[in-house]
């Protein structure tokens, strides 16, 4: 299948336009790490060294903040459970939170990050090329253009959601007897179109600019909003507090960014542009044009098309399945989750390297960040392997969840464990796709290829199986996007080294088997979970690295060695 995406050969530079601005803090050079690229030739000495030590230290920030987030989030829904348990006004509330979820995918996770990430990336670019030359401000541009429309679009949208809340609530739920509170739940948390998109736009924008931590810190906001409004008003309004909460929560999103987007990002024009700079600045916009917006919501939509097949399959099995599917899964994500913060943070490297014509920066930066969200994601996944039972029953194994809701669980959970290689590439590779700013439909067709490998093989091993069999059939088919996405962009955008980082993958997930091997065995020696669980945490990392060592994986030797050189220079 073609790609319109194809890009200019390796190493050409567009004339005039000279590499991206650093944008970093000046420490003095520190030692290179797993995140730093090697330099490339021409790179000032010591550049890559702090880029390295910048992007580690952004990495880590963007982590802690999520898990406040996802802690955050566990508490919201504890404090959903206590005030309205298992009842019609909580499942009011959730058909209506459909709206925000989908919204989230889209609008911030997912669909406006690849759009403008690249976009801002190369309008700083241009910037740096104008230097002090007299003209408008490439940044300032492309916000004038861009930003008012999406706010009108936005809006619009919500508008018309809160109209036909009627009819949406019909599609997602035509069983309810009294659909009247979903409807009003769904009115106060259709918001969240308008919210969510402009948080999306700053988010995105902050990290073009290498302004990782306020985007990070917008989904502690938004639960702190939920809580603090289900608390404050659920004696009052009910379920609707929680709803409420949502808007409230969407908008603290926004203005937990909001100074670091106002001093970073310039909004004032001090002239209004000739007809010639608006139409340059509209061409700027990558945004507004469908060849470009197409292919990423297709995408979008395609990846999250893959939790409504599970559901859909889940359906037709005995009750408690689809609750034992989503518990393995969103525990069994956790892993897949932290190493994708790798990609996010050094997604706008990439895409800078990709607007300067720099793709041997590019390459380097993909590939490291390839080896080392795999070794995240696969030393959690030989955790998950060798302690799944007993992650859940420490998690959630009280009052009606038993156990043998623990046991299935933990099953579907490992099983699950095992495509969680593949999600994390999927969510890595398809970065540099959309880097360039430009058209690629490869992502979409990658993505489709999968789902379609994903229903196939559901309906073969699900009446078998049953729940096991559609978690066997969602590792397949997003290992096969995976294997398409990396084969294809060598070929297609960047020129990575495919048969070296297969080489290096499969030397790590040499070691994440032998490490959930040994957890395996060595679980049920300690009855107690929480103290089997700890000495897990000890056990497996051990065999991970020492397997890897054994194995020669450039990432455990590079980690260890500079774990080394960091304790002796503490010293």
């Amino acid at each position: 299948m073609s790609d319109t995406g194809t890009g200019t050969e390796t190493g050409a530079r567009p004339a005039g336009v000279a590499a991206a601005p650093p944008l970093l803090p000046a420490p003095g050079p520190e030692p290179e790490g797993l995140l730093s690229p090697s330099a490339a030739p021409g790179t000032p000495s010591g550049e890559a060294p702090r880029l390295g030590s910048f992007l580690a230290r952004a990495a880590a920030g963007t982590a802690v903040l999520t898990v406040l987030g996802a802690v955050l989030g566990l508490v919201r829904d504890q404090a959903i459970a206590r005030y309205f348990g298992a009842s019609d006004a909580s499942d009011a509330f959730l058909i209506a939170w459909t709206v925000p979820e989908m919204a989230a995918t889209l609008l911030i996770e997912d669909g406006m990050a690849l759009l403008l990430v690249p976009a801002f990336s190369l309008a700083l670019t241009r910037r740096a090329a104008a230097g002090e030359a007299p003209g408008s401000d490439p940044v300032r541009d492309l916000v004038a253009t861009t930003l008012p429309r999406l706010f009108l679009l936005l809006a619009g949208g919500a508008a018309l959601l809160i109209a036909g809340a009627p009819w949406v609530v019909g599609v997602l739920a035509p069983g309810l007897a009294d659909p009247r509170l979903a409807v009003d739940c769904t009115r106060l948390t259709s918001v969240t179109v308008l919210t969510f998109g402009i948080t999306g736009y700053f988010s995105a924008a902050l990290r073009a600019h290498r302004s990782f931590l306020p985007p990070a810190g917008v989904y502690a906001a938004y639960n702190l909003g939920i809580i603090g409004m289900t608390l404050a008003l659920h004696a009052v309004w009910g379920v609707r507090a929680a709803a409420v909460g949502v808007a409230v929560g969407s908008v603290l999103m926004i203005l937990t960014q909001l100074p670091v987007f106002l001093r970073l990002v310039p909004l004032a024009r001090p002239r209004l542009p000739r007809f010639g700079e608006a139409r340059r600045a509209a061409r700027t916009a990558p945004l507004l044009g469908f060849a470009v917006l197409a292919p990423v919501v297709l995408f979008v939509v395609s990846r999250q098309s893959q939790v409504l097949v599970e559901r859909f399959l889940a359906s037709t099995l005995p009750a408690g399945a689809i609750s034992h599917m989503n518990y393995a899964q969103k525990v069994a994500q956790m892993p897949m989750v932290l190493s994708l913060m790798i990609c996010t943070v050094t997604f706008p490297v990439v895409a800078q390297a990709m607007a300067a014509g720099d793709r041997e920066k590019a390459r380097l930066r993909v590939e490291r960040d390839l080896g080392l969200a795999g070794t995240v994601v696969l030393l959690g996944t030989s955790v998950v392997l060798g302690y799944a039972p007993q992650i859940i029953e420490v998690l959630f194994q009280r009052g009606a969840f038993d156990a043998a809701d623990t046991a299935s669980t933990a099953q579907v959970m490992r099983v699950y464990a095992l495509g969680l290689l593949g999600h994390c590439l999927v969510g890595a590779l398809s970065r540099p796709f959309f880097s360039s700013g430009r058209p690629t439909w490869f992502p979409a067709f990658a993505m489709g290829t999968g789902l379609l490998v994903t229903m196939g093989a559901g309906y073969a091993l699900t009446y078998r199986f049953g729940v096991d069999g559609i978690a066997t059939a969602n590792a397949i088919g997003i290992s096969t996007t995976a294997l398409l996405l990396l084969m294809g962009l060598g070929t297609r955008v960047v020129p990575i080294r495919t048969r070296a980082v297969a080489l290096s993958l499969g030397r790590l997930t040499g070691a994440s088997l032998v490490a959930g091997a040994a957890g395996w065995a060595c679980a049920p020696l300690v009855p107690d979970p929480v103290l089997s669980l700890a000495a897990g945490c000890l056990l497996v990392p051990s065999a991970f690295f020492l397997t890897g060592l054994a194995l020669r994986s450039p990432e455990v030797v590079s980690l260890l060695a500079l774990t080394r050189r960091r304790f002796l220079d503490g010293r």
